[in-house]
């Protein structure tokens, strides 16, 4: 009986051992390959999931946007938020609303996926440079050091997924009378490859990168910046247990959203006006109907700016701000809340700010 309670007695010592050397091999950031693996692909999901529902949720607004963008001066059919809603909705019913949604989310979501994804990435690999530059191990990332990891993670999201966000343009663009007919995003991708080359598929890339720079690292680091404040702050408040409420969340990401959208505009129009050079049979609100039509052709970025602003003004550069405005507060504001929400379903512990 004592031996036997001995032995009980060591193996319970070897399990708490054990437990304990599991738990230094954690805090010390030393997992399992395969849990690794888990953690990375629920992050993955956790993205693509906050980039479809954020999106699908301003649909409508988002194709109205590419609409005002691109349509010819010469022949307006949009002339607002409103206006142009209801142009669409009696024109082409309830669908028309939707239409290139599906494209988009198979755009985004990929594309929302390795964006979170890279930005956490970049992050700790920013934040071990600069603690091992200053020498201080508590260090933390400023606003600025966040605005590089974001800008980072835009460009490899938007580098890795662009072929489809310029067919996904092209597809919202056409509307019922358009000469031809995109049947689906495959077979825009086929048609365009067949017709004008693998370069046109990144027309407008430039524009796109330089735009997203401002744009995603804006977010980030004004979404993190403003977290940060509000926690270590409390104001009036909203910080109960070091945790911001959902509303106080969806704020931050409505403040972020408001603020690189605004600064990255101009070259979203561009990279749009771009993306239409070469398209044959294009959709008459691109083209303009009748005797007006006016040829569509940029040698490059700087000659669409040149181009828009000459014939149209510096207002042109802003058209479809409105509702992209109206879009993209709520989108971002959604997206960043949806990926922390879903992270915490799944049980990944390792959130954005954290």
């Amino acid at each position: 009986m004592a031996s036997e309670d001995v032995k009980t007695s060591e193996s319970a010592v070897s399990k708490i051992v054990n437990l304990a050397e599991e738990a230094k091999l954690a805090r010390e950031g030393v997992k399992a390959p395969s849990y690794a693996i888990l953690r990375i692909c629920k992050s993955l999901v956790a993205g693509g999931v906050a980039g479809g529902v954020s999106r699908t949720a301003v649909a409508p607004l988002e194709r109205l946007k590419i609409l005002l963008q691109v349509q010819n001066p010469h022949n307006i059919k949009y002339n607002g938020t409103i206006q142009g809603l209801k142009y669409i909705w009696r024109t082409e019913g309830f669908r028309g609303l939707f239409k290139g949604n599906g494209t988009n989310c198979a755009r985004i979501v990929p594309n929302s996926a390795v964006k979170f994804f890279s930005y956490e990435q970049a992050s700790k690999g920013i934040l071990y440079m600069y603690q091992q530059q200053t020498g201080n191990e508590d260090a933390q990332l400023t606003p600025l050091l966040r605005l590089g990891a974001g800008a980072c993670a835009g460009i490899i999201a938007m580098s890795a997924t662009y072929p489809m966000d310029m067919v996904r343009g092209r597809l919202t663009v056409q509307t019922e009378s358009s000469p031809y007919q995109y049947r689906g995003m495959f077979h825009a991708l086929s048609t365009v490859l067949r017709q004008e080359g693998p370069r046109a598929l990144y027309k407008g890339w430039l524009p796109s990168v330089i735009g997203v720079v401002p744009y995603v690292g804006l977010n980030f680091a004004v979404y993190e910046s403003l977290k940060d404040w509000l926690i270590k702050s409390r104001p009036f408040g909203l910080v109960e247990d070091s945790e911001l409420s959902v509303t106080t969340r969806l704020a931050c990401g409505a403040a972020a959203g408001t603020v690189g959208q605004t600064v990255a505009y101009p070259l979203d129009v561009i990279r749009r006006r771009m993306q239409m050079v070469g398209w044959k049979d294009a959709a008459s609100v691109v083209t303009g109907d009748g005797r007006n039509k006016a040829p569509l052709e940029y040698t490059g970025m700087i000659d669409a700016f040149r181009k828009t602003v000459r014939h149209e003004g510096f207002g042109a550069l802003y058209k479809g701000l409105v509702p992209n405005s109206v879009k993209v507060v709520p989108s971002i504001a959604i997206a960043f809340v949806t990926y922390e929400v879903v992270k915490d379903i799944l049980g990944v512990e390792i959130r954005i700010s954290d």
